[in-house]
């Protein structure tokens, strides 16, 4: 021993970090939906989206400003009509000339993409949230949840629900009040509860 001191190690580079409760919910691992950072996310959300519900048409740069405040992305040309409901918005991805027309509600505890010149009719619920099947796991509060992607040039009609995982193609129809359980093809017409293909281009 030559009586020189081994210099030490940072603690950060040999200890892995345990990951947040926010980066577990948007990898779609379970998650404690009232973890502080998360409450305090909704609150901001809902912030921005009450004074999104009090614009009108002619306040358009304003809205915009709103948007790209709450959404992940809020692409050129894109129309959001109020008012709009979300868990978080910074999950959700709108691609150039996306429309959502009124009343819209997306659930977006993971990554929701809607790809260019996707039209969605008043009232679709997109959800990303899901919960625990195992009864145990469900009691204890804790959540999860799967990324939805709508593709381009899809048309959504009013009132449809789009459940968690789901992947609606490019140029897909998806009926009026149908419930989509499960990836939609590209070009394909589903409609019902469950949705089914009824047709494709």
């Amino acid at each position: 021993m030559s009586g020189v001191p081994m210099p030490s190690v940072p603690r950060n580079r040999t200890e892995r970090r345990m990951p947040t409760e926010k980066q577990k919910m948007i990898a779609g691992e379970l998650y404690d939906p009232g973890d502080a950072e998360l409450i305090r996310d909704r609150d901001a959300a809902q912030a921005l989206m009450r004074a999104y519900a009090q614009t009108t048409v002619r306040d358009g740069a304003f809205r915009r400003e709103l948007l790209e405040r709450l959404l992940g992305e809020f692409g050129e040309r894109a129309v959001v009509r109020p008012p709009l409901s979300v868990d978080y918005g910074y999950n959700i991805f709108l691609e150039d000339g996306a429309f959502l027309n009124y009343g819209c509600v997306i659930l977006d505890i993971c990554p929701v993409r809607i790809g260019r010149a996707a039209q969605l009719g008043p009232g679709v619920q997109i959800y990303a949230a899901d919960h625990p099947r195992e009864p145990e796991v469900r009691a204890s509060g804790l959540e999860l949840g799967k990324p939805v992607t709508i593709g381009a040039n899809t048309w959504i009609g009013g009132q449809a629900i789009i459940l968690p995982g789901v992947t609606v193609g490019d140029d897909a129809i998806i009926g009026a009040g149908s419930v989509v359980t499960r990836d939609v093809p590209a070009g394909a017409t589903v409609v019902g509860n469950p949705a089914r293909v009824t047709g494709k281009r």
